[in-house]
């Protein structure tokens, strides 16, 4: 079985660290994997994404055209990639930021009002961890126990005092999308 995700927003909202997370997370669970960070050269406020393919066998192609799952962080991205996610896939939204609803009625469309979600939790800077625990309840890409993991494991020691909060985040966004489907 073979996963592709695309995870999209502005520069400085966590894409590529929600990516790579997953990846930490496949390798560490013996899974192949690959992990493909793209942003434009802005540090911060320009676009950036990442796309993730986690896969039970050798990765032909680390080119994904029509994920399986996408993230979108922001507005931009839904414009950009709703419309890429393969039919029968998942759609990952943070309402928060976006100003329509998917309009698309063959995917599964979650979304997660990730900004408030992460302003409860008490740091704004989560919403890419609330986005990705709603990914993997809707996915089961991989385990929300493995995500954690790997947070414990390959978060920066400078950012050591952040694992707490992710983990919470993490857990939040997946019962928001558990919530969801009930």
């Amino acid at each position: 079985m073979q996963t592709e995700i695309v995870i999209s927003g502005f520069g400085g909202q966590g894409a590529l660290f929600a990516g790579q997370l997953l990846a930490y997370a496949a390798m560490d669970a013996g899974r192949h994997v690959t992990w493909i960070p793209s942003y434009g050269p802005e540090m911060r406020g320009g676009t950036a994404h990442c796309t993730v393919i986690i896969a039970d066998e050798e990765i032909g192609s680390p080119l994904v055209r029509h994920p399986a799952a996408a993230i979108a962080l922001n507005m931009p991205s839904l414009d950009k990639y709703e419309p890429l996610v393969a039919p029968g896939g998942v759609l990952v939204v943070n309402s928060s930021l976006t100003t329509r609803s998917p309009a698309r009625a063959d995917i599964l469309v979650v979304q997660v009002p990730a900004n408030a979600i992460a302003e409860e939790l008490g740091d704004p800077r989560l919403i890419n961890i609330v986005l990705t625990g709603a990914l993997l309840a809707a996915t089961h890409a991989l385990p929300l126990e493995a995500v954690e993991r790997a947070l414990a494991e390959h978060l920066p020691e400078r950012h050591r005092e952040l694992l707490e909060g992710n983990r919470q985040a993490l857990r939040r966004g997946a019962e928001f999308a558990h919530a969801l489907r009930a």
